[in-house]
């Protein structure tokens, strides 16, 4: 990163999230040299040139919304989503920054995959097309669609996401290591699924083909339901995004 970049991306202040044009630049300056984590932690060295991950650990970031991305890192720095790597990342970053680095990979194409050709497991099929209605559990394709796409800003896409990492994600809301879901709905859903239940749903989420992510309606919004002024949800506390 050059000096006067460097400069520029920690003296801006607070700022709009509206364009992500102008930061995507910027973005991927830190992307490509760490910012101030360092070299060694440069985000490509996991997420990749192309942000789709390390097929393992490092989840995908190509196409991911812009505002999920920067609220996972805030989360990091925080201490709601555990990863002492990334913790540590994220706590050197300014929010301006962390928004440019995820202006920069939401930025990236994400192109769907092929169907996969693997047996698919029925149970897990189910549970995720379906739910559970006896244990209360929602469909998953409820919030992160159908083929996987994602289902508004904060319901992230799943397909194209290493198993791995999916299946490491809800072992962390099982134990409570990840707090940074709205209402905790995913400590519950993860302490309601048995390990081998989690397993083989984070394989059929992976290998589902996604496409373009699902726009969030009115009704399940948020957002929406706190800018109403008969909804006394903007009195309660935010635990940020999923």
């Amino acid at each position: 990163m050059t000096g006067a970049a460097a400069a520029w991306l920690t003296a801006c202040g607070p700022m709009e999230r509206g364009s992500a044009d102008s930061f995507t630049a910027s973005g991927e300056l830190i992307a490509l040299s760490g910012g101030d984590a360092g070299a060694a932690n440069a985000c490509f060295t996991c997420h990749g040139l192309d942000g789709r991950g390390n097929g393992a650990g490092a989840p995908r970031l190509a196409g991911l919304d812009r505002g999920y991305m920067t609220a996972q890192l805030e989360a990091y720095a925080s201490g709601r989503r555990y990863h002492p790597e990334m913790s540590w990342i994220a706590s050197k970053l300014t929010p301006v920054q962390q928004d440019a680095v995820s202006a920069h990979y939401a930025a990236m194409p994400f192109v769907p995959q092929k169907p996969s050709t693997a047996q698919t497991d029925g149970a897990a099929a189910l549970l995720y097309q379906q739910g559970d209605p006896a244990r209360g559990l929602a469909s998953c394709a409820s919030c992160h669609g159908k083929v996987g796409e994602g289902v508004g800003s904060g319901n992230p896409p799943l397909a194209g996401q290493p198993a791995a990492y999916l299946a490491e994600q809800l072992d962390l809301w099982r134990a409570a290591k990840r707090r940074n879901d709205a209402g905790n709905v995913m400590l519950r859903i993860s302490q309601a699924l048995t390990p081998a239940e989690a397993a083989a749903l984070a394989a059929y989420a992976s290998a589902l083909p996604g496409g373009p992510p699902h726009p969030e309606s009115r009704a399940a919004s948020r957002a929406e339901h706190r800018a109403d002024p008969r909804s006394d949800a903007s009195a309660q506390p935010q635990r940020g995004a999923e």
